[in-house]
C-alpha cells in the first residue's frame, strides 16, 4: 500500500511541474490568473522573456523557479512567463484574445528579463524589474517587490 501511495505522489508531483524544470508557467488567461492572485490576496509575477536570452534564464532558474518552491513564497505569489518573440495565444487583462508578442508591446517591454508584479485587471503593484541587475543584491531586488506588491494588495 506504502508503495502505491508513493506511486501516485511521484506522479502527482510530474504533473504540476511544467514540461521542464527550468520553465514556469506559461501566461494563458492574465485575467483568470490576476483574479486567482487577488482573491488569494497575493501578486501575478510576470518574466516577460526571449527564448535566445541567456539572462532571462538566470533569472528563471536561479530567482523565480525557486519562488515557487520555497516555504517562505510558495503560496505567497503566482508566477507566469510571457515570451516576447512568442505568438502563442493568450487572454490580456480585460479578457480580450492577445498573444505573448502582443502582450509584451502593449506592456512596452523592450529588454528583457523583465519582472513585473501584477494586481486585478493588471494594475502594476510595484516597479518591475528590468534587467538582471547585480548577482549578488537580486534577490534583495525581488524581495522587496514581492513585499511592497503584498502590501499594496492589502491596502485595497
Amino acid at each position: 500500500m506504502k508503495a502505491v501511495l508513493l506511486a501516485l505522489s511521484l506522479v502527482a508531483n510530474c504533473l504540476a511541474v511544467p514540461v521542464s524544470a527550468s520553465e514556469l508557467p506559461l501566461a494563458t488567461d492574465l485575467r483568470t490568473e490576476a483574479e486567482q492572485a487577488e482573491r488569494k490576496g497575493v501578486p501575478l509575477i510576470v518574466l516577460y522573456s526571449r527564448r535566445d536570452c541567456k539572462y532571462c534564464e538566470t533569472v528563471r532558474r536561479d530567482y523565480l523557479l525557486p519562488l515557487t518552491h520555497q516555504p517562505r513564497y510558495r503560496d505567497r505569489v503566482i508566477v507566469r512567463q510571457i515570451n516576447q518573440d512568442s505568438d502563442v495565444a493568450l487572454i490580456d487583462f480585460q479578457g480580450e484574445k492577445s498573444t505573448q508578442a502582443r502582450l509584451a508591446g502593449s506592456e512596452k517591454i523592450k529588454l528583457v528579463p523583465v519582472v513585473a508584479f501584477y494586481g486585478k485587471n493588471g494594475r502594476r503593484l510595484a516597479d518591475p524589474i528590468v534587467g538582471a541587475k547585480l548577482a549578488d543584491f537580486y534577490q534583495s531586488y525581488l524581495d522587496d517587490a514581492i513585499e511592497h506588491s503584498s502590501a499594496m494588495l492589502k491596502k485595497r
